[in-house]
């Protein structure tokens, strides 16, 4: 015996039972926080429980280990070839865990499993093996031990080597603070574990082992909660949404956007974040609150735990709208049920901001069939706006050039036309600027555009020029987000002086913008063409936002007067003074004033008195093909319109 309690003297269940407790510590965080429930997760706890397991063995294997009576023997070999079974199968569950982790093509991933699998089968088998032979383990009958090869420490140093080699081999798939973290606790287990041999203790073996764990829940699958509010972070939102789909469970959704937190930029006042902490909480049963950007929040529940989810929306909306009327902060706000399709492509950020974009301020909006059905239109329009734009045909077949006649009232001609654009896909047929323009905008593509409308428009005018008729411009649209680029002015130039056409047939429409950084980059680019004789219409004047005083400032040619204008000025006398004299004013200042929306004899006598020079609208054509302005446009040597 005396051999025996040697050995169990160098042994303290101290470490094991701490094991235990940190194991069930991090189960507990792990399971009352929300974490991504990936493959690496799954394997994750898979290792948590190999490891407390483990354990609990090499305490009851030390406990047993006292008595050494022949009763006791089967026991004792029986505990620690499960002790080194299960941190050989711990060995084998980390590799699984890294190639999952970084992500490794199957192939690679299965010829790493299968030498790991190759390296637990050989060590196993041995050390089984040789305690049913007596060649390796041994209680001798005096109560000694034998201990045979030691293929523990072979084991550990193979797979410790199969690790460091994957993890090294492919460490750029990683960032680099990760694997420096997994390397250095990796180092740490195998300092320990060494000078536990220099000291001949038994105690922290198992340790070694959690040491990695820590480190894999620490920075792969710490909790993703933003303490202030509760909010879990986009990633994990889409997580969720895989994981509940994969289930075949429903959720509801509740989106809410805060418009002046995300545009701004700026933290939540500590009463707001107060108030979503409470509404994250109180209505749905295990809702768990997303954070999608800075204003953009979701909610999502499980559907079978909320049956009644649809008066609960009720009493949230009711519940909101008393919080609305203390801050009046401007929202919008989503509700619904998850898609099946829509879950599968993991899509609900952008369905919910399609949704925001058709949505007025202060509004909620529950989701329906035909708004899924509108969004998979959406989606298709922008792959082929990113297919148009990264192609880079200037006379791409699928942007199409349209345009509408404008009248001279001075001349009695149509001699200038406004470019509009079109696109005709394959799938939806015709899809009309209301349907992309805003898209185009908001994913960087809108100059694409402008440069292909620009480039047919320019083919159109060459062609009239050519067949003799009389073109005095053709104005072409652009987007306020483009004159920030500082190729702006150079591509506009490069299609026109390609194109062989003289300078001053192209004209430029903006709409005024409130921004003071649009403002300077607008005045820049403004002046640099007008150098080149290509004139400038002020768009949509009378609408949204007009600074009389930046007006002025920006030298445009011609105020073009929103149908709005035309449409108040027929309300009564006061109104139609008023947008008269605005008229004259911009006249008798050398600007031209443009009216379009003109769609009757009354408005035309009426915009004619108010100092019309152009007008545009249905009473002279609805947009039309740009190859038909040849209908419109007059040749030099006649006095007749086509």
């Amino acid at each position: 015996m005396g051999d025996a309690q040697i050995a169990f003297e160098k042994y303290s269940p101290v470490g094991d039972f701490v094991i235990v407790a940190v194991c069930f510590v991090i189960l507990i965080l792990v399971y009352t926080s929300y974490v991504n429930k990936t493959r690496a997760f799954l394997d994750f706890n898979i290792i948590i429980t190999l490891l407390s397991t483990a354990a609990i063995c090499d305490v009851l294997y030390h406990y047993v280990f006292t008595d050494t009576s022949e009763k006791t023997k089967a026991m004792v070999y029986f505990l620690r070839c499960m002790y080194h079974t299960l941190l050989f199968a711990l060995f084998l569950m980390y590799v699984v865990y890294i190639t999952e982790l970084l992500r490794l093509e199957s192939e690679k991933k299965h010829r790493y499993t299968l030498v790991a699998i190759g390296i637990f089968t050989v060590v196993v088998g041995v050390d089984v093996i040789g305690v049913i032979r007596g060649t390796g383990f041994k209680i001798n009958d005096d109560g000694t031990i034998t201990s045979g090869r030691n293929f523990f420490a072979v084991g550990y140093v193979a797979f410790t080597v199969l690790i460091l080699f994957i993890m090294i081999a492919y460490r750029g798939r990683l960032y680099k603070q990760v694997m420096r973290g997994f390397f250095a606790t990796m180092a740490i287990s195998f300092a320990v574990l060494v000078l536990q041999g220099i000291h001949g203790q038994r105690s922290f073996t198992t340790v070694t082992f959690l040491f990695p764990v820590i480190s894999m829940f620490y920075i792969v699958h710490s909790n993703p909660y933003d303490l202030e509010i509760g909010a879990v972070n986009v990633s994990a939102f889409e997580d969720m949404i895989r994981y509940n789909n994969e289930k075949g469970r429903p959720l509801i959704f509740m989106s809410l956007y805060l418009r002046e937190f995300e545009e701004e930029r700026k933290p939540f006042p500590k009463e707001i974040q107060g108030v979503i902490r409470r509404f994250a909480g109180t209505f749905f049963k295990g809702a768990v609150l997303f954070q999608i950007s800075n204003g953009h929040m979701v909610l999502l529940a499980d559907k079978a735990h909320n049956p009644d989810y649809v008066d609960i929306h009720k009493r949230i909306m009711e519940a909101f709208e008393e919080e609305y009327k203390k801050y009046r902060f401007d929202y919008k706000i989503v509700f619904g049920l998850t898609d099946e399709e829509v879950s599968r492509h993991n899509e609900y950020v952008n369905f919910i901001k399609f949704i925001h974009r058709n949505m007025s301020l202060n509004s909620s909006h529950s989701v329906s069939g035909e708004d899924i059905e509108h969004f998979y239109k959406n989606e298709y329009i922008l792959k082929e706006l990113l297919d148009i734009c990264r192609g880079g045909n200037l006379r791409d077949p699928r942007v199409l050039a349209y345009c509408q006649p404008v009248f001279n009232v001075k001349t009695g001609k149509y001699d200038t036309a406004e470019a509009l654009m079109r696109l005709k896909l394959q799938d939806t047929g015709m899809v009309f600027p209301d349907q992309f323009i805003q898209l185009a905008e908001e994913n960087g593509l809108i100059h694409g555009l402008t440069k292909i409308i620009l480039q047919k428009t320019c083919d159109e005018i060459r062609y009239l020029i050519g067949e003799g008729y009389e073109v005095n411009r053709i104005s072409v649209n652009i987007s306020v987000q483009e004159l920030h680029d500082d190729s702006f002015c150079d591509d506009i130039m490069n299609i026109i002086e390609g194109s062989g056409i003289p300078d001053e047939k192209i004209a430029i429409e903006i709409t005024e913008s409130q921004n003071e950084s649009d403002f300077e980059a607008m005045k820049n680019k403004i002046n640099i063409l007008k150098e080149k004789g290509i004139k400038f219409y002020l768009d949509d004047f009378g609408t949204g936002y007009s600074n009389m005083e930046r007006i002025m400032e920006l030298p445009f040619d011609i105020i073009k007067f929103d149908r709005s204008l035309v449409i108040a000025s027929d309300s009564n006398v006061r109104s139609e003074q008023m947008v008269g004299g605005l008229a004259n004013m911009f006249s008798e200042m050398q600007y031209s004033v443009l009216y379009e929306g003109i769609e009757n004899d009354v408005d035309e006598r009426r915009c004619v008195d108010m100092s019309a020079s152009y007008l545009q609208g249905y009473k002279y054509s609805k947009p039309i093909p740009i190859m038909d302005l040849k209908k419109f446009f007059s040749k030099a040597d006649s006095e007749k319109i086509s």
